[in-house]
């Protein structure tokens, strides 16, 4: 029986990156229902709204959904997609490995971690007031009755962290140990400082590790986290964190695995699950045939597992790492020379991987 999953093809480089990722996966053999449907810059200037009503429809249907790049424009115009995706599937948990691929270019060649992100709380909540309106003049009002004086020229933002979204991140954080034989999960955060939030955070970590002592657990504030995770990251396995460190620690792992385009990510709730690549859109390579897939394909990879399609998760990540590991059919990014002729196309690279796990 083929699966019911919603297609995104995003903006920018999105499209075709999704197309590469799509062949690839159907010639694993599992069988697709693939409903596409739009979000982005392109459908927020074509019709005037980056996330249709019936993309929203469709993913509260299939439950299941993958989704290429979309731009988010900064400063002004409208929100992340992606935090509109996650508040309105409440999607709370990111889940994004890092692993390093023989054949990539980096200084971290054993590093195989994994970051678990809470997605709905924290900065990213959305709760904003800007400089100058009469919202922020309340706020700073209520603040300054509370003993707290905010300068008058400020912009505020709220940080809700709550028992209830801390614990069930951090009990998907250790699920996700179990069920892929991980054996460490590290809680990140600044209690130190946020006594109240991140301290928060911090005991109930805690309190969510005393019912898993299977598992080892620890704790790391996240500026030091950052420092050991360059000097010796092989102490590091699974990485549960709020909503803004879980994003700018992604990004650090992915670099020490190659880069975004080697970064895979998953969106997952109670009910639905999105999957898409850690990196953004790329505008300007729209339409030229050259941005590495392997994010997005390693998206795939996860969703196939997400399925119950084990078996077609293997023998597609293998053939995705084998290609990589061979060099002769991968993007220009993965060469050793980012100018190297031998360079090939994103379909190509995609029909590569095919051909691999064909072979």
């Amino acid at each position: 029986m083929a699966h019911a999953v919603t297609l995104i093809p995003g903006d920018g480089t999105g499209p075709e990156l999704a197309e590469a990722t799509r062949v690839v996966l159907e010639a694993t053999g599992v069988q697709f229902d693939w409903d596409l449907q739009q979000a982005g810059i392109d459908e927020y200037e074509a019709h005037g709204n980056p996330f249709p009503e019936a993309t929203l429809e469709s993913l509260l249907r299939t439950q299941v959904g993958i989704k290429g790049p979309t731009t988010t424009p900064v400063g002004s115009g409208f929100r992340s997609v992606n935090v509109l995706l996650r508040k309105e599937l409440d999607l709370y948990s990111c889940i994004r490995p890092c692993k390093s691929y023989e054949g990539v270019r980096t200084r971290y060649p054993e590093t195989d971690l994994v970051i678990v992100r809470e997605n709905t709380e924290d900065l990213y909540a959305g709760i904003e007031f800007e400089q100058g309106t009469p919202e922020n003049a309340r706020v700073r009002a209520l603040l300054a009755e509370l003993g707290s004086t905010v300068r008058e020229d400020s912009g505020i933002s709220i940080k809700p962290i709550s028992i209830f979204g801390t614990e069930r991140i951090v009990e998907s954080a250790f699920d996700y140990a179990k069920r892929y034989g991980r054996s460490k999960v590290t809680a990140v955060h600044k209690a130190n400082i946020m006594k109240f939030t991140d301290g928060l955070f911090l005991h109930v970590a805690r309190d969510v590790a005393a019912r898993h002592p299977e598992i080892a657990f620890e704790d790391r504030i996240v500026d030091n986290l950052c420092n050991q995770l360059v000097s010796r990251p092989e102490e590091y396995d699974v990485l549960v964190l709020p909503n803004l460190y879980g994003d700018i620690v992604s990004d650090l792992a992915a670099g020490m695995i190659g880069g975004l385009g080697m970064a895979p990510g998953a969106n997952i709730g109670a009910k639905s699950a999105v999957f898409e690549a850690t990196h953004g859109s790329a505008p300007k390579y729209k339409g030229l045939n050259q941005v590495n897939p392997t994010a997005l394909m390693l998206s795939g990879v996860m969703m196939l597992r997400h399925l119950g399609e084990e078996d077609a998760a293997i023998r597609m990540e293998n053939a995705i790492a084998s290609v990589i590991r061979t060099g002769d059919k991968v993007t220009y990014d993965l060469k050793a020379r980012r100018d190297d002729p031998t360079a090939v196309g994103t379909i190509e690279y995609a029909h590569a991987v095919i051909e691999e796990m064909n072979s």
